[in-house]
């Protein structure tokens, strides 16, 4: 499937051009006849005989960029001053930065932030720990642990190559929720490292988000912090898109008008990802999924069955399938991909029951070109921003640890989880919800207030 032309991949080009009056015209369709679109156009200087012009337009990549300023410079009169990509540009320098909450203009000021003043507050914490969260920073902090093993759809890039998108993280735990969220980048892929170091930073925050951490090593480093710390341990990977996949699916049964516990599941992946989808569908009631990976359908007697695939396989496949991924399709209401690109046809999911649903997950390239899969799938939902229904984990894991700080909680729960799912679901009414808009924008003013609300209520109730 060809990418469409995406402002994640945009330049700004600085172009000295003739002043004549078809000048701006010519650029324009210049950058559109190789591909591009134009979302940007100013004059930034003129004098008599020439203009400066910044222009700004979307591309397919660094390649397809290339294209384009090549087809500028070979305009006649036009000059190539500078290209800019936007994305690094907005990185220059990393997008976070720490700001002082209280005022430092006098000597008083200071021995009360510092000495002598903080050692009273040293000293209360010291007698009562649990006034950390009242006086210091771990009330609202979470953080954002790697080792860079499974970095996006990019694989093991090490953690310094992780750092931009833990950035990214932390930038979307404040947009969305207002909390202080820290990248942490392991040096490190040990296991037994990776949880000392985790527990022993602990004391700072009132959270930790694992994210982009290799199967099945971080099924382990899960559960070890969650028995050693007080605070809850989520892995975005796995429990933030189970919850948006489990809300999705929810709004789009709603569409097709079928109930979760009659419908037949595909589910293509059992990593990370994968296995906490099928424990919350299961959770949430569903009760014929059969599960797929790199060599077929997983069932108990598949030959060389991998350990951590016995208990997928033990909870699932109640009719016995087994085969092929595709085979396997046939009848099936619902796939769910959260595996590799490409696994599937437009005619393959032709072959799915009537009204069928399609989440094809995988980045940037789905498991099925979302085009052909709407020619035959009622429901299509993606991991792209550039098609209805983006199924996007920045739904739920801000909602997720609000609700969490706000409750004190010191844990996550499998109820905590359905709770979120059932709250970003209910975020889109009756009248909003069709075939297009089955999960709400991840600007929905609503959605982490929606979703902190259930997931600090369920955490209460759980205490």
């Amino acid at each position: 499937m060809t990418s469409a032309p995406s402002v994640s991949s945009s330049i700004t080009t600085r172009l000295e051009v003739e002043a004549r009056p078809t000048a701006v015209s010519e650029l324009t369709t210049a950058i559109e006849r190789a591909g591009g679109i134009v979302t940007a156009l100013d004059v930034t200087s003129s004098a008599h005989e020439r203009i400066t012009v910044d222009v700004t337009c979307a591309t397919r990549g660094e390649e397809h960029a290339k294209e384009i300023v090549d087809a500028l410079r070979a305009l006649p009169g036009v000059v190539v001053d500078r290209v800019s990509d936007r994305t690094f540009l907005l990185h220059l320098g990393g997008k976070l930065s720490i700001e002082s909450k209280v005022p430092l203009r006098t000597r008083d000021d200071l021995s009360m932030v510092y000495t002598p003043g903080v050692a009273r507050v040293c000293e209360a914490i010291a007698a009562h720990p649990e006034d950390a969260r009242r006086l210091t920073i771990k009330r609202n902090t979470v953080a954002v642990v790697t080792d860079g093993t499974a970095v996006l759809g990019l694989g093991n890039l090490g953690p310094l190559a992780a750092l931009p998108v833990m950035e990214g993280k932390a930038v979307l735990f404040k947009r969305f929720a207002g909390i202080d969220a820290f990248p942490i980048a392991l040096d490190t892929t040990d296991v037994d490292r990776i949880v000392d170091t985790v527990v022993a930073i602990a004391p700072v925050f009132a959270g930790i988000n694992l994210e982009d951490i290799s199967a099945p090593r971080c099924f382990e480093i899960e559960r070890r912090l969650r028995e050693r710390l007080d605070i809850p341990v989520f892995h975005d990977d796995q429990h933030g898109t189970a919850i948006v996949v489990v809300a999705a699916l929810t709004n789009a049964l709603r569409v097709v008008g079928k109930q979760l516990p009659d419908v037949r599941i595909l589910l293509s992946g059992a990593g990370a990802a994968g296995t906490a989808v099928l424990k919350l569908l299961l959770a949430a009631g569903a009760r014929d999924v059969v599960v797929a990976d790199v060599d077929g359908v997983v069932h108990a007697a598949r030959p060389g069955l991998a350990h951590e695939l016995v208990w997928t396989a033990e909870h699932t496949n109640p009719r016995g399938v087994t085969g092929t991924l595709v085979g396997a399709l046939a009848g099936m209401d619902v796939f769910i991909g959260v595996s590799a690109p490409d696994v599937l046809t437009g005619d393959d999911v032709a072959t799915m029951a009537p009204d069928s649903i399609v989440f094809a997950l995988a980045n940037p390239r789905p498991e099925v070109d979302p085009v052909d899969a709407a020619k035959h799938a009622a429901v299509v939902g993606t991991g792209r921003s550039d098609f209805a229904n983006q199924i996007n984990n920045v739904l739920a894991f801000p909602g997720v640890f609000r609700g969490l700080l706000d409750a004190r909680s010191h844990r996550i729960t499998e109820s905590m989880l359905l709770a979120a799912a059932r709250a970003l679901a209910s975020t889109v009414t009756d009248d909003e919800l069709n075939a297009t808009y089955i999960v709400p924008s991840v600007f929905h003013p609503d959605v982490t207030t929606v979703v902190a609300a259930a997931v600090e209520k369920a955490a209460r109730d759980d205490t």
